[in-house]
């Protein structure tokens, strides 16, 4: 890999994981909302004896919403569960090699069929106008399903950024 070419990974790289720090941290504020319903219901149910018929529907949506969408974050930091018994003692180039395989194998493949599925999900939901028939409520669902895809399509490319540094380290012997 010349250092031209390199140059241009490293970019790659460096915007996919702004992208994912960006939407991470917009996302991170859904909390203020979702604690805010969760509190208004308490209160409205337990000192005024008036339960809403929106708070769980509400908080259920933003949560599924911050889950979802804060996926790529978390794997920019890190954050998701990895079995480390073996592989925190290998070398980089090692770790890195090891990555290229699960990522092929384990990683892209579901994320690009769940991609397709997701989003034929959302269309049939858009196109029908489709709400949640279970709440007395009964608010709009497509936004929230919507959020399916997006999700998908950030932690695919969070993936690509993660992929890029294993073969960086692959082939180097750090990480990038």
């Amino acid at each position: 890999m010349n250092a031209q070419s390199a140059g241009g990974v490293a970019a790659v790289i460096r915007a996919l994981d702004g992208l994912s720090e960006w939407t991470g941290r917009i996302v991170s504020w859904l909390i203020i909302p979702m604690v805010a319903s969760l509190v208004y219901e308490v209160t409205a149910r337990y000192i005024f004896d008036a339960p809403t018929v929106w708070a769980y529907d509400m908080t259920f949506m933003l949560y599924g919403t911050f889950f979802m969408v804060g996926a790529a974050y978390t794997l920019k930091h890190k954050g998701h569960i990895r079995t480390d018994s073996f592989y925190g003692g290998w070398s980089p180039r090692t770790q890195g090699w090891v990555d290229i395989a699960c990522y092929l194998i384990f990683f892209f493949p579901p994320l690009i069929a769940f991609q397709v599925v997701t989003w034929d999900y959302f269309v049939r939901s858009w196109q029908q106008s489709e709400r949640i028939m279970t709440s007395p409520w009964m608010p709009i669902v497509y936004p929230f399903k919507g959020m399916m895809p997006l999700a998908t399509l950030l932690l695919l490319l969070q993936g690509v950024s993660e992929f890029l540094k294993s073969v960086h380290a692959a082939l180097k012997g750090e990480w990038a």
